[in-house]
């Protein structure tokens, strides 16, 4: 029986071993939001199992990791180490044709105006940014949000006004709603829509998506997909109402002590 042997190459990172062959990776790294996650790599039981106790034994508590709720192998094997799933997030595949989504004659309420991808300021970008990230924290709290969404943003940190689709006051010139896309190869990424809570439910989120998801139609792309915790039932409702599919589920899972 081989023996399997665990090195740690870098801080973060561990290699499992046997007869110096590298068979499985361990790698730990830390969120924008200060929790620190954990990947292992290998497709084998024991190499997973000591990379397990090796990374444990060095890393301090709350440790973090994601898992694809129907892999139930991979599950168990964190399970095995003492993790517990501490939320549940859903995949959605979303269509982009209007005639699908029912979005095409979806338009911003009076006094509203979109503003597409680079066409938004830095600066009231910013102050959108910290505003719903203030409300959010105050509700459901940061560690309720996908893992995509970014933490606040420090005055050092560079806002990227290409990733984001910003519904605008037309009259203060304030922005109240954005909605920031990732550039994934073949089927782009949603990573958050959000709207100044004394603005919601008034039919600018439903704009802003309008207003992508119409965009990549005209551009080819007929998919996109996005994620929304379990708890975020407005979201689901919203998606649910274009036609969205729920396409798989993500498990957050957490080692306490």
């Amino acid at each position: 029986m081989k023996s399997t042997l665990i090195t740690r190459v870098a801080d973060r990172q561990w290699h499992a071993l046997e007869d110096d062959q590298v068979v499985g990776r361990g790698e730990a790294w830390p969120r924008h939001d200060g929790r620190l996650f954990l990947n292992i790599d290998t497709w084998q039981d024991a190499a997973f199992g000591r990379l397990a106790d090796a990374m444990l034994a060095d890393l301090p508590r709350p440790l973090y990791t994601i898992v694809d709720a129907s892999d139930v192998d991979l599950r168990s094997r964190w399970e095995r180490a003492g993790f517990t799933v501490r939320r549940r997030e859903w995949l959605y595949r979303l269509p982009t044709d209007p005639q699908v989504t029912g979005l095409g004659s979806a338009q911003p309420p009076s006094g509203v105006t979109i503003l597409p991808p680079g066409e938004s300021e830095k600066d009231p970008l910013r102050a959108l940014d910290r505003a719903i990230r203030d409300e959010v924290e105050a509700s459901v709290g940061w560690q309720e949000m996908p893992a995509e969404v970014l933490p606040r943003l420090d005055d050092a940190t560079v806002v990227d006004p290409t990733k984001y689709t910003i519904a605008m006051d037309v009259e203060s010139g304030e922005y109240v709603g954005l909605l920031r896309i990732a550039p994934v190869p073949r089927q782009p990424r949603i990573g958050l829509v959000a709207v100044r809570s004394d603005r919601q439910r008034s039919g600018i989120a439903r704009s802003l998506l309008a207003e992508v998801l119409g965009s990549l139609h005209r551009s080819g792309v007929r998919t996109a997909t996005a994620e929304v915790g379990e708890r975020n039932v407005a979201a689901s409702e919203l998606f649910d109402k274009i036609g969205a599919e729920r396409v798989g589920a993500n498990l957050e899972v957490v080692l306490h002590s």
